[in-house]
């Protein structure tokens, strides 16, 4: 089972699932990826409830979800319906379900899809901890499945679609206590619902594993959907809907959200998704939409190719995250790999990057003192001849006038190295370009010469997977000189995150799995900083979450200080360097008992300084306590106009006046702080 979650590890290869017909539109199969968004509109408010439902559908959003806390809720969804038909908005109705069934079974006769959350349609969460025996677990799966079974019925009798979606915030404390706060326990309590549906033969499923923790959500997807193979192996399955939950909003929320969904849709694994912002619901549409196109490009790229059929198992752990171990390089200024936290580079490879190194360095430094907290620990620049390497000197010197202690690497053509080649004194590491066509003897001196010099040894594979296995074997033939250099991987592909994927398997394969690898991407420059940073945070993303990547580097950036402040929000979205505040935020609903946007603003603005602690924001119930599980303080809407404050999973102010709240959260920061 460990790998049956993907069609082929080494390229992206689309899940193949059965066709689930959510109104008009079809999920799963070869549709493309649907795009959904979620009111955050009182569902009784049915005029502003319909007039956002049309901005969303004018946005791109292709199936809409409404909220019905209530069975009042679930009656108004019949009105609404009837007012977006009166307008021709034509799109499917989504009734978002927790707590109530009788609202569920009420909603189905009006809309096109339910969605129920198995943690709280049965039970409730108490954080209670007790030992089940089996027969009483048997016994609470009987209650439950008799709660559910109405539902089940009804959307068969009336067409209507389901999605069970698990929230990892949620989950049932019977299940908390047979299978963990885990991703195994958010597939079990899903697979439980799923079996009350295959009994009445109901199969018009959808399946969400959301999180806010990104390893979570990854793992949980991929864990499910190797259980399903399992259940009916070599049959199409259930289409997945994507999503990582409580993300929050700007730059954070959509790096957070691009390297859970993007990851996952890397492995093939996703149909419909939707990008959780705490914003204007609108703004979710073009983001989940860079994110989908993006992915179907590379489905159809790589449905063109043939198996390529590697004797080679993946070194990964697909279902909980273990970094990989590696040596550790140590460096005059730096040191990477083992036990060091993933570190950042900025690559300035243009020889016009750095042609005037005064002007260079002052640019820098404006950029870099704009991002607080962090710091580049890594300059990796283009050095063609020997001029370039006189001025590689100059430069360093001027970064030092600034007040920049930057470490300075140099990238280095194979075919300038040559016995006589003149490195710079400053150099820290030779990254060298290995394309299948470099010689041996090209590869034999850039090794002499890093020995010679006394650096480390980066190879930069450059070629598809085919050719990867190839170059391997070379450059660690002629690794085997004595002395031999340091030596550190990279790999540049068009498929970046199978090509970390390949080469961490194929070097654990040659019995050198502890060399540290170099994760390479060069920013895309379309113009559209969110297509960039999107693209960033998956083919960084993605490996680091499997465990892969002792550095990241950013390339072809325009603005240094930008590309160094996504580095570090990668970093921490992927859950290895936390380096700022961190805010678990919900995207806010009909639910939500105050304005989030706002309230996560202001609570946003007296906090960023506080560096390293998680701040948790949450608009109800619902997941609030679990979700935020982790979080260091929290903030839960738990009532019309009222808050409770938590201390980690500790309540410790209930009952706080809306107006009140964020300041009395503030105060208890600054109590805690003090002890």
């Amino acid at each position: 089972m460990k790998y049956s979650f993907l069609v082929d590890p080494w390229l992206t290869r689309r899940r193949v699932t059965r066709v689930v017909q959510v109104g008009d539109v079809g999920v799963g199969g070869d549709h493309p990826i649907r795009i959904q968004s979620m009111t955050n509109t009182d569902t009784m408010d049915t005029r502003g409830t319909v007039d956002q439902i049309e901005k969303l559908s004018a946005a791109g959003c292709e199936i809409a979800r409404v909220t019905a806390p209530s069975i009042r809720d679930a009656e108004n969804l019949r009105e609404i319906k009837k007012s977006l038909e009166g307008r021709g908005v034509d799109i499917p109705l989504v009734a978002d379900i927790h707590f109530t069934p009788n609202a569920a079974l009420i909603a189905a006769d009006f809309v096109e899809k339910v969605r129920i959350n198995p943690g709280n349609y049965a039970d409730k969460k108490k954080f209670e901890i007790r030992e089940y025996t089996d027969l009483e677990y048997a016994d609470e799966l009987a209650r439950v499945a008799d709660r559910f079974r109405p539902l089940v019925l009804r959307c068969k009798q009336n067409g209507v679609a389901m999605r069970i979606g698990t929230n990892h915030g949620s989950l049932s404390d019977r299940v908390m206590n047979r299978h963990g706060d885990s991703p195994l326990g958010m597939v079990e309590s899903a697979l439980e619902f799923l079996d009350v549906c295959e009994d009445e033969a109901f199969f018009d499923i959808i399946f969400s594993m959301k999180a806010s923790n990104s390893h979570v959500a990854i793992q949980a997807y991929r864990l499910l959907a190797a259980r399903l193979e399992e259940r009916s192996e070599g049959k199409a399955s259930y289409p997945f809907h994507l999503g990582v939950t409580e993300a929050g909003d700007a730059e954070d929320g959509r790096i957070k959200s691009a390297i859970g969904i993007g990851s996952l849709l890397e492995d093939g694994i996703g149909d419909t998704i939707r990008v959780s912002l705490t914003e204007n619901p609108v703004r979710e549409i073009s983001v989940a939409e860079k994110i989908a196109r993006r992915s179907e490009r590379r489905w159809s790229e790589d449905s063109a190719l043939g198996d390529l059929r590697l004797d080679l198992q993946p070194s990964m752990d697909p279902y909980s995250h273990v970094r990989r171990e590696s040596r550790a390089i140590r460096m005059p200024s730096l040191s990477l790999g083992d036990t060091h936290p993933v570190r950042v580079e900025l690559e300035l490879s243009r020889w016009e990057d750095w042609l005037v190194p005064d002007q260079t360095a002052r640019t820098l430094r404006a950029a870099f003192s704009s991002v607080a907290d962090v710091e580049c620990e890594s300059l990796l620049v283009g050095v063609a001849d020997e001029e370039s390497a006189t001025r590689f000197s100059a430069f360093h010197s001027a970064l030092e006038e600034e007040g920049l202690e930057i470490p300075l690497s140099a990238r280095v053509p194979l075919g300038c190295l040559d016995d006589a080649f003149e490195l710079p004194d400053e150099m820290e590491r030779l990254v060298v370009v290995v394309l299948p066509s470099c010689s041996r003897e090209s590869l034999e001196t850039a090794c002499r010469v890093a020995v010679g010099k006394g650096v480390a040894l980066e190879w930069c594979l450059v070629g598809e997977a085919a050719e990867l296995s190839v170059l391997i074997d070379q450059v660690l033939e002629v690794a085997k000189l004595q002395p031999p250099p340091s030596v550190i991987f990279s790999v540049e592909s068009k498929r970046a995150v199978h090509g970390a994927r390949q080469l961490a398997a194929e070097l654990e394969a040659r019995k050198a799995g502890d060399h540290p690898i170099v994760l390479r991407h060069t920013w895309t420059n379309s113009g559209d900083q969110e297509v960039g940073m999107i693209g960033a945070s998956i083919e960084l993303g993605a490996p680091l979450c499997d465990g892969i990547g002792d550095m990241i580097s950013l390339g072809g950036v325009s603005d240094a200080g930008n590309a160094l402040d996504i580095a570090y929000r990668i970093l921490q979205g992927a859950r290895l360097r936390t380096t700022r505040t961190e805010y678990i935020s919900c995207p806010s609903c009909g639910r939500t008992l105050f304005d989030l946007e706002e309230t996560t603003a202001r609570i946003k603005s007296a906090t960023s300084h506080l560096k390293g602690v998680k701040v948790a924001i949450m608009g109800c119930i619902v997941n609030g306590p679990g979700e935020m599980a982790d979080a260091d303080f929290g903030y839960v809407g738990s009532g019309p106009g009222v808050v409770t404050l938590y201390a980690g999973k500790d309540v410790v102010a209930r009952n706080v006046a809306e107006d009140q709240a964020p300041d009395r959260l503030l105060e208890l920061i600054g109590e805690y702080s003090e002890k």
